[in-house]
């Protein structure tokens, strides 16, 4: 998946430039085949960072908003798009015929924007649920509340409908570990500064939380630190972020009777019959010795912390549609404290995207009848083949695998199915009321119709047309249980994606994306799934040994890049995210050259082909980021930080040398025995 880049402004430079030279920065406009020539920083050569040497002075000279916690072509996107949904939705008929798709859009929409109404409801809306919490008296009922769809309760046992990994035509119920109320677990287990105010911070806010909801000061304060101490415990068991990505490891089939022995102290009856989910079905755990200690810590806190637990969880997931005040709280801590972001977006935005997580393909239905050119969906299938053809090219060439894993490798890129812009087929919502001006009832309705949808598939075959993202959606992704790759209509537009652009800058933006989406068929966990989406062995075990060294690697090598000072990036977090990266740039230039057919591309404002592709490439993942933000994204999140999307790739890909004469002592320079070549 995605992840993060760039604004379009228009210019012309008006010289001409050898391969290798450094190209100056001229006042001007943009030329239309699309480089921001006047983003760059002519002070800084791209051996010494390719990052700042192509964004430079758009860093210096761009401000994040003030309701971002950073600012790139992912959010500004995002913002285009939530405007064009904002548009749709005023312009619906004022009396919609009650039951439709317009209506439910627009009384969705409405109910949550009208903060006067929410006001004056108090915390009535949630009084109901409140009330079952406290009515709880024994572990039985704590685990019933836990698996009640209407209340979305926080638990650590996390439940779901997910496709079955080794049997991808059925859906069976999934259960891992969870509960936690910061990122992961490093944020209650590491001992520096940092964290420790952290932690000392969310146990304010969850006092204030539960202040806001009735509770006395002295009781809050106390059920605060009871709070923390239990989610500190759950940390303890839980397994660091980048083992959790281990597709094998995370894959442990269990009947009913062998999960009920994994954690006999554990009520599963209650918790699963409480989500409706029978015996009959086959359960795969995740985080199995993780998931064994959860369920018997079960019973080492009293009810008392439990409804405690729950209830502030309760309140926080639900904050948006309730009183003022337990928003701002909310925002405060999560937003402010932890991500740094210094003002809470506006009403309509976050309405926008609440009524995008109900109605999704709803909207998404209205959003690709005014906004998505049908040109666009031809254009990306061609570019799509392309981009096939070149991995073809670089899986038979890859001089580390063997002939019988790069035939089956073959099979797989073959039967890659795309998906481009909008599903064939939109989802029914026939079934989900929405009232007007019920902001409450219409967010419960919407999560259990949610729920009660993945529930009745546990006794279906798969669909493999459904969509897992919006049109609307800004991302793309690869799905390895299916074998698909899928780019919503939101994303194909400048700068990922331009029509009028030169090929190079194409292949280097949107092209890098496809390639990148490509490669998480052949990544470190991709690729343990075949051709069908089997998650299996399919390679030999020479074949394994010598991408698991190349993986070791690159690993190593983020493992190096420092994101703020004291925090170094974790090379195996990141590992299948920068593998895409590598994967999707080596097949992108591979293309875009195959496309010229044998031919020298012309230089464009005195830029050569190939530097033209890597400017692309780097302009596309420019962000500015606040640390705050920066910090929770190194720790939790898989994709690298986006001056390491940049300079992580270019370091290891032959072509960049040659086209910015990047020589040894450049700080950017890797001999070539060193680079990591994949594809």
């Amino acid at each position: 998946m995605l992840q993060s880049a760039f604004v379009l402004v228009s210019i012309i430079a008006l010289f001409t430039l050898a391969p290798g030279a450094t190209p100056p920065i001229t006042e001007a406009t943009i030329p239309p085949w699309g480089i921001d020539l006047m983003a760059r920083d002519p002070s800084v050569r791209p051996g010494e960072d390719f990052y700042h040497f192509a964004n430079g002075h758009w860093l210096s000279s761009t401000k994040i908003p003030e309701d971002q916690t950073s600012w790139d072509a992912f959010a500004q996107l995002r913002l285009e798009a939530q405007r064009n949904v904002q548009i749709i939705i005023q312009s619906l008929p004022a009396t919609p015929v009650v039951g439709s798709l317009e209506q439910k859009i627009g009384d969705y929409y409405r109910a949550y924007v009208d903060i006067g109404a929410i006001e004056r409801a108090g915390l009535g809306p949630a009084r109901t649920g409140l009330a079952a919490i406290e009515a709880a008296r024994n572990p039985i009922d704590i685990a019933r509340l836990m698996g009640r769809p209407d209340l979305g309760l926080y638990c650590p046992l996390g439940v779901g409908i997910s496709i079955d990994a080794k049997n991808p035509d059925r859906y069976v119920v999934m259960i891992g570990q969870s509960g936690l109320g910061l990122p992961q677990r490093d944020y209650y287990l590491k001992d520096d500064s940092r964290f420790i105010e952290i932690r000392q911070q969310y146990r304010t806010h969850i006092a204030k939380m539960l202040a806001l909801a009735g509770e006395s000061d002295t009781p809050s304060k106390s059920e605060a630190g009871a709070i923390l101490a239990l989610e500190t415990e759950i940390a303890k068991v839980h397994w660091p972020i980048e083992k959790r990505r281990e597709r094998d490891l995370t894959y442990n089939l269990r009947s009913y009777e062998q999960l009920l022995a994994l954690a006999p102290n554990f009520p599963w009856s209650a918790l699963l019959a409480a989500g409706g989910i029978d015996h009959e079905n086959d359960y795969v755990v995740a985080e199995l010795d993780a998931v064994a200690a959860l369920g018997q810590q079960f019973s080492q806190f009293s009810v008392a912390t439990w409804k405690s637990y729950l209830k502030y969880h309760y309140l926080t997931s639900m904050a948006g549609i309730l009183p003022q005040a337990l928003d701002e709280e909310r925002f405060d801590f999560y937003e402010r404290k932890l991500n740094g972001q210094e003002v809470e977006r506006k009403r309509w935005k976050r309405a926008v995207d609440a009524t995008g997580e109900a109605l999704g393909e709803a909207v998404g239905q209205l959003y690709v009848q005014r906004y998505f050119p049908p040109a666009s969906k031809a254009m990306m299938l061609d570019l799509v083949e392309n981009l096939r053809s070149a991995y073809v090219v670089r899986i038979q060439a890859a001089p580390w695998m063997s002939e019988a894993t790069k035939k089956v490798a073959l099979e797989k890129l073959a039967a890659f199915r795309l998906k481009i812009a909008y599903p064939d087929k939109w989802r029914d919502y026939s079934s989900l009321e929405i009232r007007p001006g019920d902001a409450f009832g219409n967010a419960v309705r919407a999560s259990v119709f949610d729920y009660e949808r993945d529930l009745k598939r546990l006794h279906q075959s798969t669909d493999r047309d459904e969509w897992g993202m919006t049109p609307q959606t800004v991302n793309a992704y690869y799905d390895p249980t299916f074998n698909e790759i899928v780019f919503p209509a939101a994303i194909l537009q400048p700068p990922f994606f331009d029509p009028k652009a030169d090929a190079a800058v194409n292949y280097g933006a949107i092209g890098a994306v496809i390639g990148h989406e490509m490669s998480h068929g052949f990544d470190d966990q991709g690729a343990k799934s075949d051709a069908r989406g089997v998650l299996r062995t399919w390679w030999k075990l020479e074949d394994e040994h010598a991408f698991k060294g190349l993986g070791d690697r690159l690993a190593d090598q983020y493992s190096s890049f420092t994101a703020l000072p004291g925090l170094k990036l974790n090379g195996r977090l990141t590992l299948g995210e920068n593998l895409g990266d590598l994967g999707g740039v080596t097949v992108a230039l591979e293309a875009y050259r195959l496309s010229l057919h044998g031919r020298a591309a012309a230089a464009l404002d005195g830029l050569f082909g190939d530097q033209r592709f890597f400017l692309s490439w780097a302009q596309l993942w420019r962000t500015l980021q606040r640390d705050e933000a920066l910090r929770t994204q190194v720790l939790s999140d898989p994709h690298s930080p986006a001056q390491f999307r940049v300079n992580g790739v270019v370091r290891n890909t032959d072509a960049w040398y040659a086209a910015f004469d990047v020589k040894p002592g450049d700080p950017l320079y890797v001999p070539p025995a060193e680079r990591v070549r994949v594809w």
